[in-house]
């Protein structure tokens, strides 16, 4: 029976497309499988580079690529592509199986042959070329082959290699990359043989079973078991992916058992949660009934939705859906006060808490924000329990420097202010945090087996302290996803000083599947030069970071004034939706809410419909804060200019205290990269005025 694989490339552009357009492609795919894939519905190209390349009509201004091995019955949907693109694809494209490592590849030739001639004089310019101190032999156990070596050879440096980054097959260039960076052979083979599916000697691999070769090609196609399986993928294209694990994020999610806690990171885009949603389906599955033992949690209201959504699509079985617990940890320290108070804390609003503190720093000649700050800032992130463990407490980022008489003041001051907030039944989020920790610690109880945390940067040091007091300490007590490059708020944490070791187990994942590349080059740029510390305390960085997409550079235009900037962005957004983006895929950023609530008035203004950044009919807007772990189509990062980002009254002035004025510029910084990385296809950046600084000048 013929079997159909769909490529990853062309469920995403699907995915991209208007939707008479995608009904288009249903029709098409209808047909071909009503002829079993292959039958008059492929056309051949006379010129095509690759004789097993076809076409598969979908309207007189599309083609679909299709892959028809000449033995065999598999067939794989390579892209969609414009009629035009489509057939200059098919010229120009060679499909191969590496030799050394049994994967499908797939190489430019077009461009290669040209690029080949013009290296020839350039290499013979040079006294020394890249890859002279390796052998032929050692390029071919790494699967480099004859073709390729041939370019390799005139490669004068490292730059040559990248610009053929896309031209060759990427795992003939993660090789050859290996190599150029000092690697011996056989490092360079761990590297790359690392994500294999199915490894095998270079004696079991047969050059031409495509078949064989789509099937070991790390997270590069999904097979359709059916036409019912293929109409629920075309349904939900993006379910798919967001459900789909790669090989190395498989053998990180599905691995039996680790003996501690663990930690995975990577940049936006990269699927951190999708593995950490893969782990918690496979924790389930160690349970057949009882409580939840699975706590999936994360910092907002809005991303526990999120997850949750998630978590009920890839887990069917209704007995394992609830083993898991998908809530914050605001909801599950309430929960933890509640049972141990017989009723729930209040909280609040926090000006009005700043009022009350306020009175109690009269005294201490500070404000009531200030004093509170301190506290939560200070005092419950690293758990001081007496006025002589904050007189000796480090205060790293913070506003203002204190002599110890200061302290002492603020000291008595916090006693006070935390006084009347218990006589009048008061917390903030954080103050129940660290008490339902202590609570846990003082009883013993541990309510949960497994504690799986999503944006695990973002986490105040008291939520890590009830994180780690949910579960037992032992094998699989803890499995964190997060990066530091995306923390937005001042929740600066030290795993290892909360009690979570993770040194052994933590892994990287470097590959963003949201972003195109074009957008995440721009996005890095952004976050500036400062060296990041990770929650391990080691210094982590992007160098990595990369995204197999391709689409349009990110457009920045500059205004004169904030009402022309407006009228602008709502003729982008008709744009986006005149080209069939649905209004609920694009999504408009802000740094403030007085920002965001003029762009929904001027969208309203516009004719078109607006509602927030998680829910209801229309085009979303929000602040950039509210953009955390949300994805669009299309986004719109509004009001981009000095004068906003960074936003003075949330960076400290430097002479005021120089470490947190950096602080709280990187801050800023990652708060504007989070709301760039949420665009998947498009990215248009707009200000009023002078540019933010942190904008790339070219």
């Amino acid at each position: 029976m013929p079997q159909l694989a769909i490529a990853k490339d062309f469920l995403t552009r699907y995915a991209r497309l208007e939707k008479r357009l995608q009904r288009a492609v249903d029709d098409a795919l209808d047909k071909f499988a009503d002829t079993y894939y292959a039958g008059g519905h492929l056309e051949k190209v006379t010129d095509a580079r690759d004789s097993r390349a076809r076409t598969l009509r979908i309207t007189q201004g599309y083609r679909g690529v299709v892959l028809a091995p000449d033995a065999g019955d598999t067939y794989l949907l390579v892209t969609v592509l414009p009629h035009d693109d489509a057939y200059a694809y098919i010229r120009d494209k060679r499909f191969s199986v590496n030799q050394a490592l049994g994967v499908l590849e797939v190489r430019d030739e077009g461009r290669l042959e040209v690029l080949a001639t013009a290296l020839a004089p350039a290499a013979e310019a040079v006294e020394s070329r890249l890859f002279d101190h390796v052998p032929d032999k050692h390029l071919a156990q790494l699967g480099i082959d004859p073709q390729t070596r041939a370019i390799v050879r005139l490669l004068p440096d490292e730059s040559h290699l990248d610009a053929i980054s896309g031209m060759m097959p990427a795992a003939q260039h993660n090789a050859l990359v290996a190599l150029s960076s000092g690697m011996t052979v056989e490092e360079a083979w761990a590297e790359v043989s690392k994500d294999l599916v199915d490894p095998v000697g270079p004696e079991h691999i047969d050059p031409d079973d495509l078949a064989t070769a789509i099937r070991r090609t790390p997270g590069e196609a999904v097979f359709v078991e059916g036409p019912e399986s293929l109409r629920e993928m075309l349904d939900h294209p993006f379910d798919v992916w967001r459900t789909f694990l790669h090989p190395r994020q498989r053998r990180i999610a599905y691995r039996p058992s680790y003996n501690g806690p663990t930690m995975v990171t990577g940049g936006a885009g990269t699927g951190k949660t999708v593995t950490a949603v893969h782990r918690v389906a496979h924790l389930a599955r160690r349970y057949a009934d009882g409580p939840p033992q699975i706590l999936f949690t994360t910092f907002t209201t809005t991303l526990d939705a999120a997850l949750r959504a998630q978590v009920e699509l890839l887990i069917e079985d209704p007995a394992q859906l609830a083993r898991v617990d998908v809530r914050n940890l605001d909801k599950v320290a309430y929960q933890v006060l509640r049972k141990e108070r017989g009723r729930g804390p209040d909280f609040p609003k926090r000006r009005e808490l700043e009022r009350l503190w306020d009175e109690a720093g009269a005294d201490a000649g500070c404000s009531g924000a200030f004093l509170l700050s301190e506290w939560e800032q200070v005092v419950l992130a690293q758990n001081l329990r007496t006025e002589r463990a904050y007189l000796a407490a480090r205060r790293r980022g913070r506003g203002s420097r204190l002599g110890a008489e200061q302290r002492k003041r603020v000291w008595q001051a916090i006693l006070a202010a935390t006084a009347r907030m218990a006589a009048a039944d008061q917390w903030t989020f954080v103050q129940a945090s660290a008490e339902a920790a202590d609570i846990l610690e003082r009883t013993g109880e541990r309510p949960y087996r497994h504690v799986v945390v999503d944006e695990a940067q973002d986490l105040h040091p008291a939520k890590w302290r009830l994180a780690r007091a949910l579960a037992p300490e032992g094998a699989d007590d803890l499995f964190i996803a997060g990066d530091p490059h995306q923390r937005i708020y001042d929740h600066r944490v030290s795993l290892g000083g909360v009690g979570i070791d993770v040194r052994g187990r933590s892994r990287k994942l470097t590959v963003s599947y949201r972003s195109t590349q074009e957008i995440l080059s721009w996005a890095v740029g952004l976050l500036g030069a400062a060296p990041t510390t990770g929650m391990d305390d080691l210094e982590d960085d992007l160098d990595a970071y990369t995204s197999p997409l391709r689409g349009r550079r990110p457009t920045v235009r500059g205004h004169r004034d904030r009402a022309s900037e407006l009228a602008a962005l709502a003729d982008q957004v008709e744009v986006w939706l005149g080209q069939g983006v649905e209004p609920g895929s694009i999504g408009v950023a802000a740094r403030t809410e007085e920002v965001a609530r003029r762009v929904r008035e001027e969208l309203a203004g516009a004719g078109i419909a607006t509602c927030g950044l998680t829910g209801g009919e229309g085009v979303r807007g929000g602040t950039m804060h509210s953009m955390k772990g949300l994805e669009f189509r299309c986004v719109a990062a509004v009001g981009v200019g000095a004068d906003l980002v960074p936003l003075e009254a949330r960076v400290t002035p430097a002479a005021e205290d120089a470490i947190a004025h950096g602080h709280d510029l990187q801050r800023e910084r990652n708060l504007l990269f989070v709301a760039c990385t949420r665009a998947r296809d498009a990215l248009h950046v707009s200000y009023a005025g002078e540019p933010s600084p942190f904008l790339p000048r070219s």
